[in-house]
Order: C-alpha cells, then structure tokens, then sequence
C-alpha cells in the first residue's frame, strides 16, 4: 500500500472492508474485526485513526503489532493470517493491518472446542461498516463453501417449491417465514434454505442486525 492509498481509504472512511481503530482496545473486540474480515472478502484495519477520520497515531508500533500477534493467535480460531505496515501521518504513525479472505472458513473467537458448534461457536462476518454475529445458517454456508462440499443426489422438493412460491410473492424469505408458510420445523427450514444456497439458487443476505434473509441468486 503506498501513502496516496492509505490517505485514500481514509477519505472514504469506514466500509465493508475498512475498520479505524484509535488503539487497541481488547482482544475480544480486535479479534472481532479479524475474524469478520477474514470470513467475507478481506479488509485493513487502520489502528491510529477515530471514527471521524482524525489521525491520532499509536504510542508503539511494535506494540501494537504484537498485540495484533497475540490476538490473531491466541483469540481467533483458525488462527488468522495478516501482514502489517507503518505510516507516518501528520508525524504520527499508523498501524496497517491488512487481513486477507480465508480459505479456512469459519474462523470464530476461540472457544477451545474441538469442533465448531454452530449453535454457540462465536463466528462473525462483515455487514456493511459492521462485524455482525453470523446466524447458524451462514455459519454452515461458510463451512461447506471452504471445504467444497458438494451436493450430492438433491432434489426440488415440497418444501422447495413452497419457497419458490413464496419468493414470487415477496422477493426475499426468511427461515421463520419458511417455517410459517410451508408448517414445518426450524430446523427443516433452515436446512432447506441453506441446500438451495449450496445449490447456487438463493443467495443468503445479512442485515446490520445480524438477521438473514434469502433472495433468488442472480
């Protein structure tokens, strides 16, 4: 990144794929950004810069970096891969932490668990400006897109027609939508919306409030 970019992303300010961070505040919340940036396209996280764009600069770099170290480490699993460069601005220094799309989707915070458990695995995704909490149906999308898994002997069912129906009428749907309209189970809901994601029919959608809703892909 030159010194041209860098005061470019400033200038656009916060987005999907941009954080400002006036310090390190803790690691849960760092670790926050990571993981949501590393589970949807990639960012930067810019450390030494408030919300309204003022350069404030850090006390450390290599503080800093350490500390983005041990919370990539020691609060994120996967463990996340980032790189780091230093900016001086308004003779202030500024912390660029770029972090890039995993391969190893879902990263959540570390909860010493063997396996994820969608349930209460703590998996985030960027929205927008916001690392929102993923809903247990873009968890288990995240999963089956990194490990490729494919669908095997699917078929357009009851319950599948009754969401094409459904998304005639009102355009997008939710899994409780689903739920009410076709008189089935949360569960059978959700697995059958995430099935028509996997098979590139829907597309999941998240709403800065964490909530999900799905669209015809395309």
């Amino acid at each position: 990144m030159t010194r041209r970019e860098l005061l470019d992303i400033i200038e656009k300010g916060e987005g999907l794929h941009v954080e400002f961070k006036r310090h390190f505040s803790d690691y849960e919340k760092i670790a926050k950004e990571l993981i949501a940036f590393a589970n949807t396209k990639g960012g930067v996280l810019l450390i030494g810069i408030d919300d309204d764009k003022k350069i404030v600069g850090v006390q450390s770099e290599k503080e800093e970096t350490e500390l983005i170290r041990e919370t990539a480490e020691r609060y994120c699993e996967p463990a996340i891969n980032f790189s780091v460069e230093y900016f001086p601005l308004e003779n202030k220094e500024v912390v660029v932490v770029t972090i890039p799309e995993s391969d190893r989707k879902p990263h959540r915070l570390q909860d010493y668990q063997v396996e994820l458990n969608p349930n209460s695995a703590h998996v985030y995704i960027r929205v927008n400006d916001k690392s929102v909490l993923a809903s247990k149906e873009m968890i288990k999308i995240l999963q089956a897109s990194s490990r490729k898994m494919k669908l095997k002997n699917y078929e357009i069912g009851k319950n599948e027609k009754i969401v094409f129906e459904y998304l005639e009428a009102h355009e997008t749907i939710t899994v409780k939508e689903l739920k009410k309209a076709a008189n089935i189970s949360p569960r059978r809901a959700s697995r059958t919306l995430i099935k028509l994601v996997r098979a590139n029919i829907l597309l999941i959608h998240t709403k800065d409030n964490g909530e999900d809703y799905f669209t015809y892909a395309g």
